[in-house]
């Protein structure tokens, strides 16, 4: 076993804060050989070594006994008042185990308690994926992938513990690569000015095309296709546009005659069995680190930050709402919405792959960038959250200077 130094970086007394900007995102990628390990180790992926405990876990498929081993990171400072908080991680999780990701934020009363963020594991055999719902309290709650404090209480700095599990008696661990929180305080506006960029402008990544329509009626009790399956329609666009996924023997459970397989199997490992949805954000990166891709859930602040992404040859996949007048060219409306963002006109207007195609809607789109960046941005939708999934070494856009790290 491994115990790594508690490395605080923060008491009450040395937190300070500025007001937070009109868009205040940061991602912060946390490091396993720093903070306190309980039976695992860091090589450099976090593994379960030597099992801290044991406690029981039951769902829909029984109740079982585990062994669990668990990393707690060191309190990082966000910078600014944060309103709300998303984990997400890549690992790989054999038959035989599944992980726990928490988090917890310090506030002017204290550090909150710990709030669950996820049990994940790839598979379905062993645990059911799923949200923990029902946690609530004078801090703050959980929204099924996010973590929303309280009006009064914003977090100045958090910390994030993963615990991991396995079958008794086995050698089998979850192997995590990969584990990053966004902190945010994005206001709830009305309206986003548009962004001038340019550096896209003219380009079009390749990106394969695929309607999540072509599955409506599909596998109900992952939500039937048609518009429940945007998200892993879209992370499966992605996925095939790096040349990775499931292979054939991976997906040959799917009916034979279906257009895209990697799609039904995409929703069955994404689906979140509490939320009853394959829309859980960190659930659909977490699916993508499974086939070898960087994958996290972040916020970006405007299409020409964007911009930066399809010129580094990363398409981009956002979630957004809108009523049919407001995104021309859409031809409907939508409570909330995934499509992935592969380029940009001579014009500065939206290319997308958009999944909600058929009954004349082709899958690639394009779409006016004012409306575009504020349905994406605004206060009513999901304002500004993405999902960045790029193969390991391949560089993403810089940084943009004077602002926290989005990525």
């Amino acid at each position: 076993m491994v115990m790594f130094a508690l490395v605080l970086l923060l008491s009450t007394s040395l937190v300070t804060t500025a007001p937070a900007s009109p868009d205040a995102v940061l991602y912060t990628r946390e490091d396993f050989s720093r903070g306190v390990g309980e039976g695992v180790r860091a090589d450099p992926h976090l593994r379960l070594d030597i099992p801290a405990g044991s406690g029981e876990h039951a769902d829909a498929l029984g109740r079982g006994t585990w062994e669990w081993a668990r990393w707690t990171g060191p309190e990082r400072a966000v910078g600014f008042p944060a309103t709300e908080l998303i984990v997400s991680w890549t690992a790989d999780t054999p038959p035989g185990t599944w992980l726990e990701a928490e988090v917890r934020g310090r506030n002017a009363t204290g550090l909150t308690r710990w709030f669950s963020m996820g049990r994940w594991a790839y598979g379905d055999a062993d645990i059911l994926r799923a949200s923990v719902p029902g946690q609530r309290d004078r801090d703050g709650r959980v929204k099924t992938d996010t973590f929303v404090a309280a009006g009064d209480r914003p977090v100045t700095a958090y910390q994030v513990r993963l615990t991991l599990h396995r079958s008794p008696g086995t050698g089998a661990t979850p192997a995590v690569r990969s584990l990053g929180v966004m902190a945010s305080a994005v206001p709830r506006r009305r309206e986003v000015a548009v962004s001038a960029g340019g550096q896209a402008w003219g380009r079009e990544l390749k990106v394969p095309r695929r309607s999540q329509n072509a599955h409506r009626g599909h596998y109900p009790q992952w939500n039937g296709g048609g518009e429940a399956w945007c998200s892993p329609t879209s992370v499966a666009m992605v996925l095939a546009y790096w040349g990775r996924g499931p292979a054939r023997w991976e997906t040959a459970w799917v009916d034979p005659s279906d257009p895209a397989p990697e799609v039904d199997h995409a929703a069955r490992h994404v689906y979140d069995y509490v939320y009853a949805g394959a829309g859980n954000w960190p659930f659909n990166t977490a699916y993508a680190g499974h086939y070898g891709l960087e994958a996290f859930v972040t916020r970006l602040r405007s299409l020409a930050e964007l911009e930066g992404f399809i010129a580094a040859g990363v398409p981009v996949v956002t979630s957004q709402s809108f009523t049919r007048a407001e995104l021309p060219g859409a031809g409907y409306g939508t409570d909330g919405h995934l499509m992935v963002v592969v380029g940009f006109t001579r014009a500065g207007d939206v290319i997308a792959n958009d999944p909600n195609a058929g009954a004349g809607r082709p899958v690639r789109r394009v779409y006016p960038r004012a409306a575009f960046e504020n349905v994406w941005l605004r206060g009513s939708g999901s304002r500004g959250v993405a999902y960045i999934m790029h193969p390991p070494g391949h560089a993403l856009p810089p940084k943009p200077p004077g602002v926290p790290a989005a990525w």
